[in-house]
């Protein structure tokens, strides 16, 4: 039996193309449609090539075919103006989807409820809380109500702002009204209760959660599991880990690297190897995240060798080809007085295609001002200027720090004097050591009589 080529059939053909991220493709074949007027594109299928679009970022195009829509015979309804609007608020323009929206109520398209939200959490992100409260207002006043997503909006921005408190009025006001919380608004506010380092709120949300009979998903264990990591509570965290293996939900690769992160943390090596061992049993994928942890971590508590094998076994099966794994193994080595082997790593970069940022150099740069070779320091700043990777505060810092060291006090001065000349200045470490340098000696001072010290706090 025949297949119909009709509207119906050309907008699942684009969807799908979009699905599997053929962009270039889907747009191709739009333009051939509409080029050689096989198929008239209706309303549906403007908003599946814009959504398509938006989607991945191209919202000038999604707007220009807005435009396009307007000139047609299909002209543009609610649901194709809110595509474009909520693009324009998730690219922080938030002028240009007011405006849009204003546009649309002169069409005598009135916003709905998704509108009100796009442009909402716009603001959220923005923390332009008092225009949010004027247009939540204005929502009401047309009786478009709120619904249990513009609450999860209102909540996520003002805990994402530790506005904890705001949140859970905002929450209780949202019962008042009739709509009950889901499991968004409750991690909504744990997250934020762990933020401000309250813990034993989010605990107690979590378990009222359970009692209510909302079950907690892995992003409410993610959160909590996190909170306790940072603050170093290790025993409560993993209590939690072992819980999820229960319950039920495979842990995530974030969930392993938070606790090999907290694990690390306060020292427990064996606990972070036995983490890790059972994560790929568990074949769950270890990530640059994971890698970077692990190595960090080695090198931290002077396991050079158990952190070149993990590099050398990582490197052989061609994973983490990124340039801030390098750095992570780069600073490593230098920390651990390994810098010929640093070296070696940093000059084979060009050949495997990867470019240092300006971490690499900045690393490289440390490494040689802490045993003193400033000069080699100094042409490999030249080195890095060269390949159009500019210092940044930190690396002149280095830099610094590395003459002041070596007593190279001339040297300081003039490049010194590149460095505010750039608009850069000391930070807090750098003033440190010059004010102690100082006090030893204070015939430095009489070296240096036009520097202007300036601590960045």
């Amino acid at each position: 039996m025949a297949i119909p080529f009709n509207v119906v059939t050309f907008n699942t053909l684009l969807r799908g193309i979009f699905a599997e991220n053929k962009v270039k493709d889907a747009v191709e074949l739009f333009k051939k449609l509409v080029r050689e007027k096989i198929c008239e594109p209706d309303e549906v299928m403007y908003a599946t090539v814009m959504n398509g679009l938006s989607k991945r970022g191209h919202t000038e195009k999604t707007l220009s075919l807005l435009r396009l829509m307007e000139q047609g015979n299909t002209k543009p309804n609610l649901i194709n103006y809110n595509i474009i609007i909520d693009a324009l608020c998730k690219d922080g323009n938030l002028d240009a989807a007011i405006n849009l929206m204003n546009e649309m109520k002169q069409k005598d398209i009135p916003p709905n409820i998704v509108t009100y939200n796009s442009i909402i959490d716009g603001m959220c992100k923005l923390g332009e809380w008092e225009k949010c409260k004027t247009l939540f207002s204005e929502m009401v006043n047309l009786n478009i109500y709120p619904n249990v997503r513009t609450f999860n909006i209102l909540t996520d921005g003002l805990c994402k702002e530790g506005k904890v408190e705001d949140a859970k009025e905002v929450m209780g006001y949202m019962i008042e009204k009739g709509i009950e919380p889901d499991i968004i608004t409750y991690n909504a506010i744990m997250y934020g209760y762990c933020l401000s380092g309250q813990l034993d709120g989010a605990r107690k949300l979590f378990d009222f959660m359970i009692n209510k009979c909302i079950e907690p998903n892995i992003v409410s264990y993610n959160i909590l599991i996190n909170g306790y990591c940072k603050k170093k509570k290790l025993a409560k965290a993993m209590q939690l880990f072992c819980e999820i293996s229960q319950k039920g939900p495979k842990p995530t690769t974030f969930i392993y690297n938070t606790i090999l992160q907290g694990l690390f943390d306060v020292g427990r090596i064996g606990s972070a190897k036995n983490i890790y061992a059972e994560m790929l049993s568990a074949r769950c994928i270890p990530d640059l995240y994971t890698h970077g942890t692990l190595l960090n971590g080695y090198f931290k508590y002077g396991l050079v060798e158990e952190a070149i094998s993990l590099f050398n076994k990582l490197e052989k099966q061609g994973e983490n080809t990124d340039i801030e794994f390098y750095n992570v193994v780069i600073n490593g080595l230098c920390k651990n007085g390994k810098l010929d082997k640093a070296r070696a790593l940093f000059e084979k970069l060009s050949s495997m295609g990867l470019l240092p940022n300006v971490r690499t150099y900045t690393t490289m740069l440390t490494g040689f001002c802490l045993q003193g070779l400033v000069d080699e320091a100094k042409d490999m700043l030249r080195k890095m200027e060269g390949s159009n990777c500019f210092p940044d505060n930190v690396t002149y810092n280095v830099m610094v720090q590395g003459f002041l060291r070596c007593s190279r006090i001339s040297e300081m001065t003039t490049f010194t004097k590149e460095m505010t000349g750039r608009g850069f200045s000391f930070d807090a470490s750098t003033t440190e050591l010059l004010v102690n340098i100082i006090m030893e000696n204070p015939f430095v001072l009489d070296m240096i009589p036009e520097l202007h010290l300036k601590n960045k706090k």
